[in-house]
């Protein structure tokens, strides 16, 4: 099978799309041909050793992907076999096939898109997570969501409103605004030509909940705009910053800052996982979400796609298509 496997911590350059050996079903697995992987800048992390999942060389980046079960173990149900799947991994999905453990797979629509299932593992199941788990989020709350048009920050725009928020989009230009907006953002902030926290003072004077995976300069704003009992959601820093918080400043505006981590959810709490994720299948159903897929590109210009992330050009979700089942 094809693959595109990392030798080194070089990032981009140390990646090469290979003829490999199809790997083997181990016990409670199931083989899957890949329709669809998911682009995400976690993929970049992975590729310079700086991800908190460090693999053997080689291996191949991608953490959520859509396809066909094709083999299972003895030990598991030969019924999965033929079935339409969706599932996050460790790494691996930017491969004609991948191994997924039975407990992360999760069912797909017939008539949901490959492209559009594999976009929601990750970024979905961490904004729906982080959300309703972590932050509690509230009906009438205010959000504030860094990196608004990001592969991670749209969703968050996405289930806030849906989960009846009022959500305060910010990302870097007002194209991004404008798509942040068509996703439910009730108030936009462009923080290369406006202060954060003067905006949002301005519009609504503070926010309950900040979903960050920015980090940098956006966070630092963000603390002073927060309202007493707020959370924020520690989510990555793309911006490649991580801030430092003064414990002062949490015990006097009495606000919870709070990190999390998809991957630990999948290890931990697999069955919440699931439950969160057929959440999301449902509110595609009902048209409460649109997966929003800037870019698709085909496996063999994974570095093209790479680059879009790194550069940080990407607004949605980015889409390697692998079998070539884009259009069912």
């Amino acid at each position: 099978m094809k693959a595109v496997t990392c030798h080194s911590t070089e990032g981009i350059d140390s990646l090469a799309l290979l003829d490999v050996p199809s790997p083997l079903v181990n016990e409670s697995q199931v083989r899957v041909l890949t329709e669809a992987a998911s682009v995400n800048f976690a993929d970049i992390l992975l590729t310079q050793g700086k991800y908190q999942e460090k693999p053997q060389y080689p291996f191949s980046p991608g953490l959520e992907v859509a396809g066909v079960v094709t083999e299972v173990a003895a030990n598991v149900d030969e019924s999965l076999v033929g079935k339409r799947i969706m599932a996050p991994l460790r790494y691996g999905g930017f491969a004609e096939e991948v191994i997924v453990p039975v407990i992360d797979l999760v069912a797909i629509p017939d008539d949901m898109p490959a492209a559009v299932a594999c976009t929601i593992p990750i970024a979905y199941g961490t904004s729906y997570l982080a959300l309703a788990d972590r932050a509690r989020l509230a009906s009438g709350e205010t959000v504030l969501v860094l990196g608004a048009s990001g592969g991670v920050g749209l969703t968050a725009v996405e289930i806030a409103h849906a989960s009846g928020a009022r959500v305060i989009a910010a990302a870097s230009s007002q194209e991004k605004l404008d798509i942040a907006r068509s996703y439910g953002a009730n108030h936009l902030i462009n923080y290369s030509t406006h202060s954060i926290r003067a905006e949002v003072e301005h519009s609504v004077g503070g926010v309950d909940v900040v979903f960050d995976p920015v980090g940098g300069d956006a966070f630092e704003e963000s603390m002073h705009c927060v309202n007493p009992g707020a959370r924020i959601l520690i989510i990555g820093f793309a911006s490649g910053e991580i801030p430092e918080i003064k414990a002062n400043h949490l015990l006097v505006k009495d606000v919870a800052a709070m990190g999390f981590s998809v991957g630990k959810i999948r290890e931990q709490s697999p069955e919440r996982m699931q439950e969160g994720l057929q959440q999301i299948i449902e509110w595609w159903r009902e048209d409460k979400i649109h997966p929003y897929i800037s870019d698709q590109f085909p496996l063999e210009d994974y570095r093209e796609a790479l680059e879009l992330i790194r550069d940080r050009k990407a607004t949605g979700k980015i889409v390697l298509n692998i079998s070539n089942k884009d259009s069912r």
